[in-house]
């Protein structure tokens, strides 16, 4: 359920959400994606509801929810392709790979890489590629989550999995950020992305900031903010 309407209190009253419903959620900064899932199951009072591929707490946009019997079709939006707009920032690394974590490594005295040199660097990973997740994951390794290992100091192993980029797009770069669009599938780690790339390129990487623009046919233009979303129920409930 998107929010293209030009009544959307109507539209939020319309939803039913004990049968079944499927919306599309804007996530805020600094929100989990469980977050989401657990103010919408507290708002709607409806006990079985689950989202359709988590988004880091650091990164915004398309987070499908589902509700009631409607959560059996998770498996497939999370099959769908993803589209996702990634700021790298070139020079350093960092532990988490992106921009919460700290920073282990610095390059410096680097020349900055040329325009043609970044975009040979991205064109690389077009296809299928294998991928390392990273440490701060929560992909299970001897039934114990990675970023639990990660924050006890502790580098374990990770097999590489196999993912696919299907399009990846330089769209601006000035030293020392690089704006990618990427579509890829379900399984990948854009923030893995940015460190691989700045390794390529010699000069460290992290992803600064990631949006989730798309997943399949739900787009970010029509998410329901979820401040609006949370004051257009409370507006149905107080109509009651």
């Amino acid at each position: 359920m998107n929010k293209n309407s030009e009544n959307t209190t109507l539209q939020i009253h319309d939803i039913d959400f004990a049968n079944g419903a499927v919306l599309n959620i804007n996530k805020p900064v600094g929100w989990t994606s469980f977050d989401v899932v657990k103010k919408i199951r507290n708002l709607t009072r409806v006990k079985k509801v689950g989202h359709a591929g988590t988004l880091d707490p650091f990164a915004t946009g398309v987070l499908i929810v589902c509700t009631g019997p409607a959560t059996k079709r998770i498996n497939k939006f999370v099959e769908d392709k993803k589209e996702y707009i990634g700021e790298i920032f070139l020079g350093a690394e960092t532990d988490t790979y992106d921009s919460t974590g700290e920073i282990v490594k610095q390059y410096e005295g680097q020349d900055f890489p040329d325009i043609s040199v970044v975009e040979e660097i991205i064109n690389r990973y077009k296809g299928q590629i294998e991928q390392v997740p990273p440490m701060f994951s929560a992909l299970k390794v001897k039934g114990k989550r990675l970023y639990k290992y990660a924050r006890e100091g502790k580098t374990v192993e990770r097999k590489a999995r196999k993912i696919e980029i299907f399009e990846i797009e330089l769209l601006l770069y000035k030293y020392p950020l690089i704006k990618v669009r990427i579509v890829c599938s379900k399984g990948t780690y854009i923030r893995s992305l940015a460190f691989d790339i700045g390794r390529d390129l010699g000069t460290g990487a992290h992803l600064k900031n990631l949006i989730r623009t798309r997943v399949g046919d739900f787009i970010l233009e029509d998410a329901w903010d979820m401040d609006e979303f949370v004051n257009l129920i409370h507006e149905v409930e107080l109509c009651q």
